[in-house]
């Protein structure tokens, strides 16, 4: 029986201390590093190459963005909040939690649309100048990411309330907010690089 559990054990966790579905949502964070840091440094490479076109001061909407980041932001605590949920096995508080976290993650995507659009419709189109190209392809892989993690979190409410997740439930909402955390970070280190520091 002991050695059952052992193996068991074994089976799921790594020498790091870690279970393998961690382990390997932690190494596909370390590669969505790499791939926003080599954006992140493509930005900041071209951001001053405006040529024709409007400059980032002309299009930016500082104080919608600072809205739309800080509810990117309060979406971390619901998703600590349903993390918490998970783990005291309240599979009501899991789903509200992480519907509410989706809800505001729709909310910032939302926005950044409205975002490009007025951008667009001031002459800022993806090909006016490399400060364009590099922002809305920065900008917009963050969106792409930010829309994944919703559905992500939508497919996990619909899985919860038809009980059907595998292995440790409390895990599974876990590394989901692994992933969230992670994109919402990344969008501070964006947030401040694009709006706050001028060019």
């Amino acid at each position: 029986m002991a050695e059952t559990a052992t193996h068991e054990h074994a089976a799921h966790h790594t020498s790091t201390g870690l279970s393998n579905n961690k382990l390997g949502m932690w190494l596909f964070l370390g590669s969505e590093c790499l791939l926003f840091g080599g954006l992140i440094s493509t930005y900041m490479l071209y951001r001053g190459r405006v040529g024709t076109g409007p400059t980032p001061s002309q299009v930016f909407d500082i104080p919608f963005t600072s809205v739309s980041s800080f509810v990117l932001l309060m979406s971390s605590l619901t998703m600590v909040l349903a993390v918490s949920a998970a783990h005291n096995k309240d599979d009501r508080a899991t789903t509200l939690w992480l519907t509410i976290t989706a809800l505001l993650g729709a909310t910032f995507v939302g926005g950044q649309v409205y975002e490009f659009t007025a951008m667009y419709n001031e002459g800022l189109g993806f090909s006016t100048s490399l400060f364009a190209s590099s922002f809305y392809t920065l900008t917009g892989f963050h969106g792409v990411h930010v829309t994944v993690g919703i559905i992500m979190l939508m497919s996990l409410v619909g899985i919860l309330n038809k009980s059907k997740v595998p292995g440790s439930r409390a895990e599974t909402v876990e590394m989901i907010g692994l992933y969230w955390h992670f994109v919402d970070v990344v969008w501070i280190v964006i947030f401040t690089l694009i709006y706050l520091i001028p060019v």
